[in-house]
């Protein structure tokens, strides 16, 4: 199984992440003239959390969250976030702790369910990724990750047609086209349908961005894999 096909959330906005930057003076100096934590930088320190860990500093984004959550102990997405880092760092037990304790604080943060769903993927426990996924779905029904997570878990069951469906589904919100062709593509590639795997990969090519302008990891391992696949098919 590929791990990086699970596609996990985060529940910082990156408009929340520029109008902090902005701020960043003000910040330092309301530092200096109150003791007690704002929110403005408490945002800003989620921000540069989110920021670190996009960078491949995880240590650094483990330390600001746990600061925060030293502040803050009852926000749900604080636990969520680390716990996030905590699994793309490699620590997958800390990252089920803090999973569990964000779903505790706020049995309905859907993201949550979708990235412990990711974690039991990932650990080959389908079943019970397959409740979490349908879970993050029930809660909000237009949760796009979720739903391309769930055609990946069913084809990793061998259940195409369940896949397929689940990736029709996620194309209706017109979000994260490139993974979704990519994945629809796959999908029909695995189940012998090779015209309409490499019809997928292809418009998935026009979807994702280069590897010479982007800075997304995510995309990039995606891109190549793609190439691979569709280079498979051509060959073959």
């Amino acid at each position: 199984m590929n791990i990086h096909s699970f596609l996990a959330d985060d529940d910082q906005q990156s408009k929340q992440y520029q109008y902090v930057l902005n701020n960043t003076n003000k910040v330092q100096e309301q530092r200096k003239n109150d003791r007690s934590p704002s929110t403005l930088e408490n945002n800003y320190l989620r921000s540069f959390a989110l920021k670190s860990a996009q960078q491949g500093d995880y240590t650094e984004a483990i330390a600001l969250l746990t600061q925060l959550i030293y502040r803050h102990p009852h926000n749900a997405v604080d636990y969520n976030n680390r716990g996030l880092i905590y699994f793309q760092s490699g620590e997958r037990p800390k990252a089920l702790h803090d999973y569990n304790t964000a779903l505790k604080l706020n049995p309905n943060l859907a993201s949550a369910y979708n990235n412990r769903a990711n974690y039991y993927a990932a650990c080959g426990e389908l079943a019970a990724a397959l409740t979490d996924y349908d879970r993050a779905i029930d809660l909000n029904p237009c949760h796009v990750r979720a739903w391309i997570n769930r055609g990946i878990t069913w084809r990793e069951l061998k259940e195409y047609e369940e896949a397929i469906e689940n990736f029709e589904v996620a194309q209706f919100f017109g979000q994260l086209e490139g993974h979704i062709w990519a994945e629809r593509g796959r999908t029909y590639h695995l189940w012998g349908d090779w015209n309409c795997a490499i019809a997928d990969y292809r418009r998935a090519l026009t979807q994702l961005p280069s590897l010479e302008t982007t800075r997304d990891v995510t995309g990039s391992r995606l891109r190549l894999q793609i190439e691979n696949w569709l280079n498979d098919l051509l060959l073959s």
